[in-house]
């Protein structure tokens, strides 16, 4: 891990030369994704260790996704580049982020884990204050580190007094050893479920989601949503007893909220905050898959992961090329986008349609996962499961026919087409979420 970790030091100072930093630091992590994607191993052992950093498949599959999210960041915020906006500092942080990002996914002990998942709010908030669109960015800030922080004491406590009682907190060495309360059940649990967000804990996402930049809300979509998920995946193995008795709460509360999260979708009349919503919603269903504590909620969580983080990362780069042409998000103007920008609709479908899992995106096998795991926990809760399903589709296809069919809006009457960079980026969020299927077993390895 330690050759990713200096290249990614060593890019810094390449941000500081003049006219080619910005394309040069990108191609730079368009190499460091396919030298990450040789060093995998497929025997599903701990592999690149040295310095406490290390990954198995888990780990793997997530540091992956976080730099090819944030090479596709770099490649979706051009216009940063060609307005010359503080685009140097704005490399620097992502730079930083990434940093972040691989050492809390490749951490292999609690407490370097926890102090790299703080580390990373630091450089996502530089992101909305710095580079925002409007004046309650700094709300939606402010929202989101106190919502994060506010949870996270009790887990920093809780993990420091596991470790006086049992003295590790490597995550590898720890089966066994189990918690001794209810209280740190409940402590060490909640920062992951502030983090997903969990539906009641979940009103910083959409508030920080439409002030955020398009890089702010790719990576918010799709990596650090997932950091709750790895997180609560890598201490269940010290909870396990209180797990099977408490569990039901977070999966009543998770399917129910999905389910009335799913209504809201159709409210919105903001494009991106109808898909932050639709986050919260696939959340919730990988949330309630990953409590059942069985080895198809924790493929399907996984997959889910992956899935999630390409699909919805992909439509917020659609929402900001829209909203880079007409300077509204709102779907009461952005009508009958099929006439103005036709080669992009094909775009929009694909997404949305793989928004609701439909064949043969990742998201579809994830879901199929995710409800066999929820219904062999309990079968009444195929009702909720059937809503969320439903609404999900729904939604999804109310997001595309109202966005692309209709009257073009009276102020608009140009035909617009999209830059070779746009389709490049739309291609390298699909493509992925469509082809990883086919070698699906792969991500059922680490099991």
């Amino acid at each position: 891990m330690l050759k990713f970790l200096i290249m990614l030091l060593f890019m810094i100072p390449l941000c500081f030369l003049n006219n080619v930093f910005w394309w040069m630091v990108q191609m730079l992590f368009f190499l460091m994704v396919f030298l990450f994607m040789m060093s995998i191993d497929l025997l599903g052992n701990v592999s690149c260790l040295g310095y406490m950093l290390g990954f198995d498949l888990l780990s793997y599959g997530l540091v992956l996704l976080s730099f090819w999210i944030c090479s596709l960041m770099i490649l979706s915020s051009a216009s940063l580049y060609n307005s010359n906006y503080y685009s140097k500092l704005f490399i620097v942080v992502i730079i930083f982020l990434m940093l972040m990002l691989m050492c809390a996914f490749s951490s292999m002990d609690m407490l370097s884990f926890y102090i790299f998942f703080e580390g990373s709010l630091i450089p996502t908030l530089m992101l909305i204050l710095g580079w925002g669109y409007q004046p309650e960015r700094i709300q939606a800030g402010i929202y989101l580190l106190f919502y994060t922080l506010f949870a996270s004491l009790p887990l920093l406590i809780s993990l420091l007094i596991f470790y006086s009682d049992s003295g590790t907190l490597y995550f590898y060495n720890i089966w066994g050893d189990e918690i001794n309360n209810i209280f740190m059940y409940f402590s060490m649990i909640i920062a992951f479920l502030v983090k997903m967000p969990m539906f009641l804990v979940h009103l910083w996402l959409p508030k920080a989601h439409v002030e955020a930049p398009i890089s702010g809300s790719m990576i918010l979509a799709g990596v650090l949503l997932k950091l709750g998920g790895y997180g609560l995946i890598r201490i269940f193995p010290i909870m396990i007893s209180y797990c099977l008795k408490l569990n039901f709460i977070w999966i009543g509360i998770s399917l129910l909220g999905g389910f009335l999260v799913s209504l809201v979708c159709f409210r919105q009349v903001d494009l991106k905050s109808l898909i932050a919503y639709s986050s919260v919603v696939h959340m919730g269903l990988v949330l309630s898959g990953l409590m059942t504590l069985n080895s198809w909620g924790l493929c399907g969580c996984y997959l889910m992961m992956i899935g999630h983080g390409l699909c919805s990362s992909g439509l917020f780069c659609l929402s900001n090329i829209v909203y880079e042409r007409l300077g509204s998000r709102s779907l009461l103007i952005n009508k009958g986008l099929m006439c103005m920008m036709p080669s992009m609709s094909l775009w929009w479908f694909l997404l949305s349609s793989s928004n609701m899992a439909s064949p043969p995106s990742l998201n579809l096998m994830a879901e199929i996962s995710l409800i066999n795991s929820i219904m062999s926990w309990n079968w009444l809760s195929v009702f909720m499961v059937a809503l969320m399903s439903f609404f999900g589709a729904a939604y999804s296809l109310y997001l595309f026919s109202y966005s692309q069919h209709g009257m073009c809006y009276s102020g608009v009457y140009s035909y617009m087409n999209g830059y070779f960079r746009e389709y490049m980026l739309l291609l390298m969020h699909w493509f992925p979420l469509n082809v990883l299927i086919i070698k699906v077993e792969y991500l059922f390895y680490f099991l």
